[in-house]
């Protein structure tokens, strides 16, 4: 056999393998794709019929949990963590007979490689945080050692890990909201606010941000901290929100920030409210003495 004919054997072998590769990965695509629509049409049935859901529930949960195979790809293991969380949010009591189940897969997912991944287990875990008080006090301390793994990483918010931390610093928020008395507050509370604000889940972002408006109402002395503290930070972060070109809060949520301020200029000690100022970029302050001038007060 010639040189020249085993060369474009070869060469056609080649094309050959990676006219193969390139048809397992579409096929892979469209597979994942199907999933993914199967996925959405199921959280709409969760969302319209609620507990009803359970028994059908019962059946699929056996071919979920193969999913989270490590041989699987993210949209795989993505799946079993996005339909159960649909289950706890929409029908938090009768979800709880699986969380033998899903909480171990919750809390084994939370710190996959695959940011998507992650970002759907930390989710699940924010879910957990608030509806499932009674089976989750006893993870809490490992949730929150898994949280700060997302939170405290290198790359933590580089946009492809961004949605994932978003997702950690809510569920934390969560913790902090529900199970306050399981945590040493006066140490994870500023280390959440620190976390403030968050800009790439919007909706968590909406979500985080009213919390943050809650906290500030009603005095929260954690929050504020000893000698107001942590007042410039607040004040930090409720520019940014108001400041920002992403809708960061809801309309509500803005228009409570502003009350806040100007509540704030009333109470603080006019040293510690132009302290906190001077921490802010010129244009959110430009922004935040607009609101807070008497000329603006009256036309508002």
């Amino acid at each position: 056999m010639s040189l020249q004919k085993v060369q474009t054997e070869n060469e056609n072998s080649k094309r050959e393998l990676n006219q193969k590769t390139l048809m397992l990965r579409r096929e892979k695509w469209q597979e994942d794709h199907i999933l993914w629509q199967l996925c959405r049409i199921l959280k709409t049935l969760i969302k319209m019929v609620k507990a009803a859901f359970l028994p059908f529930f019962d059946e699929l949960a056996s071919f979920l949990i193969p999913l989270w195979g490590k041989d699987k790809t993210a949209q795989e293991r993505c799946a079993p963590t996005v339909i159960f969380a649909s289950l706890v949010r929409e029908c938090p009591e009768a979800a709880l007979k699986y969380c033998d189940i899903f909480l171990p897969l919750f809390l084994d997912a939370s710190n996959d490689e695959n940011p998507r991944v992650r970002q759907n287990a930390l989710y699940g875990l924010g879910l957990y945080a608030e509806y499932g008080s009674s089976v989750f006090k006893p993870v809490v301390k490992e949730v929150i050692s898994r949280i700060n793994v997302v939170i405290m990483h290198l790359c933590a918010r580089e946009p492809e890990n961004e949605c994932a931390y978003d997702n950690a610093v809510s569920a934390l928020g969560k913790i902090c909201q529900f199970h306050r008395e399981s945590i040493n507050s006066a140490q994870i509370i500023p280390v959440w606010l620190n976390c403030l604000p968050i800009k790439g889940d919007l909706a968590e972002a909406k979500y985080v941000h009213g919390e943050l408006c809650s906290m500030v109402e009603r005095s929260d002395i954690e929050l504020i901290g000893p000698s107001y503290q942590y007042i410039p930070k607040i004040i930090s972060v409720f520019a940014e929100v108001l400041c920002s070109e992403k809708d960061l809060a809801t309309e509500e949520t803005k228009n409570r920030i502003i009350n806040i301020l100007r509540q704030l200029q009333q109470t603080l000690p006019s040293a510690t409210l132009e302290s906190a100022l001077t921490y802010l970029v010129p244009r959110q302050e430009m922004e935040l003495k607009s609101i807070l001038s008497p000329e603006e007060d009256a036309g508002f």
